[in-house]
């Protein structure tokens, strides 16, 4: 009973308290029955109509692959056989003409 009594004091407090705090409060109560409900109807969904067209065109590119490290490897070989070939040449050709003083 005591329970009762504290419930209802702070529902009026609380019910006080706003309309204090405001100039103008309404107050509505609701009973559960429904006077009228509109509900739409759901919606339709409808398949787009099948659009045929021309065949995509297939197109091929020839002599592509891919760059990979075996690539690299195999330039930065040919380069390094390139400059020793050169430094021999170069190196060669100055001991044919003696600039070392053999």
């Amino acid at each position: 009973m005591n329970k009762k009594i504290v419930g209802a004091a702070l529902g009026l407090a609380v019910l006080a308290v706003s309309s204090v705090a405001s100039a103008e409060v309404n107050l509505a109560v609701g009973v559960g029955i429904p006077v009228g409900v509109y509900a739409p109807p759901p919606p339709v969904y409808v398949a787009p109509p099948v659009a045929y067209g021309p065949a995509p065109v297939a197109v091929a590119y020839g002599g592509y692959r891919e760059y990979d490290e075996r690539d690299a490897w195999r330039a930065r070989r040919e380069w390094r056989e390139h400059e020793w070939r050169r430094e021999h040449w170069r190196e060669q050709q100055w001991r044919e003409h003696a600039r070392w003083g053999y």
